[in-house]
């Protein structure tokens, strides 16, 4: 079991979705995003980039399959601590998740939603200088992503940061019974643990990064069962 990356859909994959038990679904990934340290990852990359960030103007960031936005708000709260001035982008395919997002960060103005598809020209011109996604790659084939990983490297102007989940049976096992603990949707119920089925083992991200050609990455396991990829320029 797990020894390869299951295949099977996600409910979460159906751009069409737009319902309470979505909007309940949202709800509840920031809820387990914010127990397990979910946004760590990306935080942390973050900060030891500082020193590339471009100076005398606002540091541009898109987040792709921002879903609820909440990592996006997450990065603003640490970019005004830390007195980084940033603009903040989500990018997400499902027109109702970027309406939910939006209305979540109503709080936040230097937070923006665009809907892109991201295999799109339109999308793979847009100028950024970090290009972040959390537990958004898993959703991808192997040859999807390493078409996805060499077009980011080379859009983003500082780094890439990859924020996803290790494939693990105790991962497995323990979010089946952490969603059902918590009594979480059908959704969260379904998706959660096919997400862990769908993740990656280390050398899955190695054979990934050398078919993309990709050689400068930073490669970090991360508590709960979290990879943070960074993909340097």
């Amino acid at each position: 079991m797990l020894n390869e990356r299951a295949s099977g859909p996600e409910l979460m994959d159906d751009l069409t979705l737009a319902s309470d038990a979505l909007r309940q679904n949202l709800d509840e990934l920031e809820t387990i995003n914010t127990w397990l340290g979910g946004y760590a990852p990306v935080l942390d990359a973050l900060s030891r980039l500082r020193p590339y960030f471009p100076a005398g103007r606002p540091l541009r960031v898109a987040d792709l399959g921002s879903g609820g936005g909440d990592t996006l708000r997450q990065i603003a709260r640490w970019a005004r601590k830390k007195g980084v001035a940033v603009e903040l982008t989500g990018i997400d395919a499902n027109e109702f998740m970027l309406e939910y997002a939006a209305d979540k960060s109503q709080a936040f103005p230097e937070i923006n939603y665009r809907q892109f598809d991201i295999f799109s020209p339109g999308f793979q011109s847009q100028p950024y200088d970090v290009l972040t996604c959390s537990l958004f790659c898993h959703h991808f084939s192997d040859e999807e992503l390493v078409t996805l990983l060499r077009q980011w490297q080379q859009q983003a102007q500082v780094a890439v940061v990859i924020n996803d989940l290790h494939r693990h049976w105790l991962a497995y096992h323990s979010i089946k019974w952490l969603t059902r603990l918590l009594g979480g949707s059908y959704l969260v119920r379904h998706d959660a643990p096919l997400s862990v089925a769908r993740a990656f083992r280390r050398e899955d991200w190695v054979a990934l990064l050398s078919q993309a050609g990709i050689r400068r990455y930073e490669l970090r396991w991360r508590w709960a069962f979290r990879w943070q990829l960074v993909l340097l320029k």
